[in-house]
This record gives C-alpha cells, sequence and structure tokens, in this order.
C-alpha cells in the first residue's frame, strides 16, 4: 500500500483485556475515532444475543493525524454466561463488522470468541517475546490451544498472563526501527521536543546518521560523552541507558507507540515498505541478517493478533519494557531522572505501557492519567510536535504514579507485582542493588494474601531463582559491577528477601502459592517447603522465559550442571543462602537428557489447576512444534 491510499479504519486490535460475567474490556486503534457496537453472541443454547453501542464506554485518545487508541471498558447489566462460547463481533458506523476490517481474526470463517471461566483452573503465561530472536513466537501456541479447544469451552484456557517484557523498547532491530519511522511518517504520529539531547526534536533525531545503531553517541552531555557515562554507569561502557543491546533504543513516544502497533498486529505492516538506510558494510550485513527474524515474526502476527483477541490477557511490565536495569539501584535512579532527556525516554515508555498495557488491568483506576495523555494530545504545534512543557507534566505524573500492580478477583485470585516502581533503596550504599519490593509495597502484598486458601503470584523476576547464578549476581555487586550481570533478584536485598520469606511463613496467608515468573529467558519448576514444618504452606515456583527468547545454550548447560552439583537439595551450602529455612527441590522436565533442571526453549507456559489451587500439569509448550515439555519428576 502506497501513502496515498484510505487508511483502514482499525489498525491493531480488538485485544480482550478483561471478560467476566458484569464487564469487558477490549484495545482497539484505529487509523481514527470509531463509533462502534458491540454484538455478543453465546452458545449455551438459553441466552440472547446482544447488540450493545460503545459510545459512553469508550474513551478515545488521539495520537496522531490517523492513529486514535480506543479504550473500551463496559459494564454489562445482564451478567453474561460461565463455561461457554460467547461469540462476538464489533460493528462500525458503516456496519462492518471484523469479517470484513480484520479476516485474519477469523477461526475456519467463525468470528473470534471467548470463555468466561468459572474457575481459573488452566491458564498460559510467558515473559520476553524479541522480536529479531531468532526462535519461533510463543504466542502462535496460544491460537493453537484456543483453535483446538473452540468446541470445548471448558477444557480452553481462562486467562493469558504476559509476565514482562511483553515489548522490547531498549533492544531493537535495524529493520524494526525503520518499521517504525515509516509508520510513524505514514500515521502522522506526533513529534515531540527533546530538551538536553544532542538533536533539538523528534525529526531530527530521526535524520540524524547514529539514528540506527548509533543512538549511544547521541546521549545527553554534561561535559562529554564520558562524563556523562561516568555519572550515569559508574564508568562502566554501555550504551544508552545500561542495555547492551541498544543502539537502537527507542527515543519518542510515537517510537515505542508504533513498536506496540508492529508487535500485535499484522495490519501496520501492510501499510509501510521500509527501506534500509544508508550503513556501513559491517551494519548493513546486521541488518539484513535482522531483516530475516523481523520478517519471520511479522509473517506470524496474523495468528497472534486472532489469539489476543480471543483470550482475556493481564500484563505487567519488566524492565524492557521501559529499559534494561530499569531502577537497578538508588544510584541509577537519582542519574536517570536527573536529565530531562533520559527523564523523557523512560516517561514515554512509560506512557506507552500505560496505554497498551496498564489501562487494560485497571481502566478506572487509571482515568485520571488517561484524560491527562488525552489533553496533551490536543495540544500540537503547527509542526505536529505535542506540547513540551505539557509533555514534561504528564512524564513527571506518570512517573509519580503509586504502584502499577493489582489483583484480579478470580478463583483462585491473582495478584500481580509491581517489582520496578516501588523498590527498596539502599541508604548506606547507593550502587547496591534495591529490594524489587520496598516495606510498605510488601506490607500490602500481604494484605492481599490474608485468609486466602491459594493464591496465584505473578512475579516478573522468579521469587526462587537459580543459587548459582544469583551467587555470580552477587559476587559482581560486591565487586562494584551490578550492572554487568543484572544483579536484580528477590534475594540480592536482604530486607525485601527477610520480609517476602516471612510472609510466606504467616498463619493466615495461603496454604498454596503458585508463583509465575519470567525474565530469566529459560524455564524451570521448584517446588518449595518449610524445613521442619509438616502443614503448608506450599509453593511451586514457576518460570516460564521466552515466548521469544532463548539463553546461550552452551553457558546455561554449564550453569545448570554446576547448579546441580553445587546447590543439590542436600547440599550444606543450602544453608549459607537466605533461603536456607525452606527446602526448594526442583522439577525434572521430561526430556532432560542428563538430569538438566532448566529448559532452555521459547514457547509459552501452560498450568493446570486442581480445585484447591494444587497445580496438576505444569508444561512449557514449544514455540518450535516440538509438543509439549512437562515438569512431572522431582529432584529429592
Amino acid at each position: 500500500m502506497n501513502g496515498t491510499e484510505p487508511l483502514p479504519p482499525v489498525l491493531a486490535g480488538p485485544i480482550l483485556r478483561q471478560a467476566r460475567r458484569d464487564r469487558l474490556v477490549l484495545w482497539l486503534v484505529g487509523s481514527a475515532p470509531l463509533a462502534l457496537d458491540l454484538n455478543l453472541f453465546p452458545r449455551d443454547g438459553q441466552s440472547a444475543e446482544r447488540c450493545l453501542p460503545l459510545g459512553d464506554h469508550c474513551q478515545r485518545i488521539v495520537l496522531g493525524r490517523h492513529l486514535c487508541l480506543h479504550l473500551i471498558d463496559l459494564p454489562l447489566g445482564e451478567p453474561l454466561p460461565e463455561d461457554c462460547l460467547i461469540e462476538y463481533d464489533l460493528r462500525l458506523a458503516s456496519g462492518q463488522g471484523i469479517a470484513a476490517w480484520a479476516p485474519h481474526l477469523l477461526t475456519d470463517g467463525q468470528l473470534p470468541a471467548f470463555v468466561i471461566r468459572s474457575r481459573l483452573d488452566r491458564l498460559l503465561h510467558g515473559s520476553c517475546r524479541k522480536p529479531h530472536h531468532p526462535a519461533a513466537d510463543g504466542l502462535l501456541e496460544v491460537d493453537r490451544v484456543l483453535t483446538q479447544t473452540r468446541d470445548r469451552p471448558t477444557e480452553r484456557p481462562g486467562l493469558l498472563l504476559m509476565t514482562g517484557d511483553q515489548v522490547y523498547a531498549d533492544d531493537v532491530a535495524g529493520p524494526m526501527l525503520a518499521a517504525i519511522h515509516a509508520l510513524i511518517g505514514r500515521l502522522g504520529l506526533y513529534g515531540e521536543c527533546l530538551r538536553g539531547a544532542v538533536v533539538d526534536d523528534s525529526d531530527a533525531l530521526y535524520r540524524h546518521p547514529a539514528s540506527y545503531y548509533g543512538r549511544e553517541s547521541l546521549l545527553p552531555a554534561f561535559e562529554s560523552t564520558e562524563a556523562l557515562r561516568e555519572r550515569f554507569f559508574g564508568g562502566v561502557e554501555k550504551p544508552v541507558f545500561t542495555t547492551s543491546h541498544g543502539q537502537n533504543h527507542l527515543v519518542t513516544l510515537g517510537e515505542v507507540i508504533a513498536l506496540y502497533l508492529l508487535a500485535w498486529s499484522p495490519v501496520p505492516w501492510s501499510l509501510i515498505d521500509p527501506q534500509p538506510p544508508e550503513l556501513p558494510a559491517e551494519e548493513a550485513a546486521r541488518y539484513a541478517r535482522e531483516a530475516i527474524c523481523v520478517k519471520r515474526f511479522s509473517d506470524g502476527l496474523p495468528n497472534v493478533a486472532r489469539a489476543l483477541a480471543q483470550i482475556p490477557v493481564a500484563m505487567i511490565f519488566d524492565d524492557h519494557d521501559i529499559t534494561d536495569d530499569w531502577n537497578l539501584s538508588a544510584r541509577w535512579e537519582e542519574s536517570a531522572y536527573g536529565h530531562p532527556f533520559s527523564r523523557r525516554i523512560i516517561g514515554n515508555a512509560l506512557i506507552a505501557y500505560l496505554l497498551c498495557q496498564g489501562a487494560g488491568n485497571e481502566p478506572e483506576r487509571y482515568r485520571p492519567l488517561l484524560d491527562r495523555v488525552a489533553g496533551l494530545s490536543g495540544r500540537v504545534d503547527a509542526a505536529g510536535r505535542l506540547d513540551c512543557v505539557a509533555h514534561d507534566e504528564l512524564v513527571d505524573a506518570v512517573l509519580a504514579h503509586p504502584g502499577w500492580g493489582y489483583a484480579l478477583d478470580t478463583q483462585p485470585p491473582v495478584v500481580v507485582l509491581d517489582t520496578r516502581t516501588r523498590r527498596w533503596r539502599s541508604e548506606s550504599r547507593l550502587s547496591r542493588p534495591s529490594g524489587l519490593m520496598d516495606w510498605e509495597a510488601l506490607s500490602e502484598f500481604q494484605q492481599a494474601l490474608l485468609d486466602k486458601p491459594s493464591v496465584i503470584i505473578v512475579s516478573p523476576a522468579p521469587m526462587f531463582g537459580v543459587k548459582l547464578i544469583e551467587a555470580i549476581q552477587r559476587l559482581f555487586t560486591w565487586a562494584g559491577h551490578p550492572l554487568l550481570v543484572d544483579a536484580e533478584n528477590w534475594m540480592a536485598h536482604r530486607g525485601a528477601a527477610h520480609v517476602m520469606l516471612n510472609i510466606f511463613r504467616h498463619s493466615r496467608t495461603p496454604g498454596r502459592y503458585v508463583i509465575l515468573s519470567g525474565d530469566v529467558h529459560y524455564s524451570f519448576v521448584y517446588e518449595i517447603h518449610l524445613r521442619g514444618r509438616r502443614e503448608g504452606p506450599r509453593i511451586w515456583q514457576i518460570t516460564s522465559s521466552g515466548v521469544k527468547n532463548e539463553f546461550p545454550p552452551r553457558l546455561l548447560d554449564w550453569f545448570d550442571r554446576l547448579n546441580r552439583w553445587l546447590y543439590s537439595p542436600r547440599s550444606p551450602l543450602n544453608w549459607m543462602t537466605k533461603r536456607r529455612r525452606l527446602e526448594v527441590v526442583p522439577r525434572i522436565p521430561d526430556r532432560s537428557r542428563a538430569g538438566e533442571r532448566l529448559w532452555n526453549g521459547a514457547g509459552i507456559g501452560w498450568l493446570e489447576l486442581d480445585e484447591a489451587g494444587t497445580p496438576v500439569r505444569i508444561a512449557q509448550l514449544n514455540a518450535d512444534g516440538s509438543g509439549p515439555t512437562l515438569f512431572s519428576g522431582t529432584d529429592r
């Protein structure tokens, strides 16, 4: 499609964010503000079809000449039936439905459909979806599961939990950046001024010779780039904040919004024809290699979009949604938020998270922030740039938001933790890694658990990780280089670790905990028991990572082998760790060749629970088509 042809009415979505008997929440992006009607077709043989106008239940936020975000939050006076298929259609004022404007969302000609589960006995979960990683996309497995169970609604998973790094704003391939810039131009996404930067505004950034594979040179400077690195990172040679892959770190709000559209929908790809920029030979070769992975990624997006339209999707950020090592330490925060350019970069990614992920979790809670975004989009100058002062004020507001965690009133309940913005900062040594949650946030977490028989906890970083890797992180922290190894884990901060472990031992907190995590780019399952106590609690640490990412295979093999030797359940070294009062028993993947406990393969996690909230089937659905890997046997 060239730049003169009419744009399709819908650019991305719908993504189903919540499906309850009394409420539906959806996310959709149009090329203009749309008037929409929602048609529901319950297939229980009893309920009537419904046509529900969305005018008063749809917040529209314009982000460009041809881009309007639609946040649909529909209360239902008459409850919907549970455990049956409910097909739906979104009709435009012209009368066109999904079959006309998004035929890729149909399943064998049938409309998209969802199921409201009365009990959360099956769910999917995963994190870390990097478009240019060569692994296959685990979200394609979600589409496969939903297609296979369409006629068996009680066997469908009731929830997809995306537990961090849904996008990589800090690690973008050259071909993806070219697509982002092409889409910004095609849709007329608003630009912005850039205070404190080498370039004055977004247009100058996009044109700059260093915009591809060289953005580290565009860091704001006080006296020199070297001086800035010294202030930001204590001399650590890492570009653009602290990611080691950040030569194309996204900067502007338009860039991050375009990334979300290109990550979740095939439609934007059909509107653009991005061309490679002029690059030196080595970078041109890298661009060509990345283009193969990005093309494979975009080819799978019709099925990804179909999956996201048919299962409630809950989300929470981790660092790459914003920037690597986000809020790692008090020193990191002091440096990153102390300069207007770096503050704007972080703020833009967090605004995009609010619009594309956070708002769907709790629409009513984020209404004031959403209103402020809508107000900013109404303040655009003749050059198509957002008002700079109002933009900075919005950044201040989102950075000051008091936590992004939330809970879902399911059976069992789901508690999703914000482990990034309410950190337990070290007051004695500002460069030490912060605790993932501060004392107040952990106290609120405990209150949410009181007197519940079982609970599902989403912690983007595993609460119980691989001890050897945590020990290596601790050694680098002691040596003064926590940034080199991403030294972020629950045990890295004594105070946070102590409080968290005490929560598990409290007599009024649940008898069964299922902890779902990601972050680490490999998958594993631990069963955790209190030493010396016959009665509960029972804890399962289930980690699925990544959706489209993997750990370096040979390195992980060595870590796995050394960890088995040094930290077996009977090893005396366990008594030197903070969790020495707990017995951590690994489950062995059924494809283990030599007792491996860590599974290295892109895919999506599958979990089945019994009525008491106990896991009865834990699997990784492998994206390479090899079938599931089951975590069944234990190593005692």
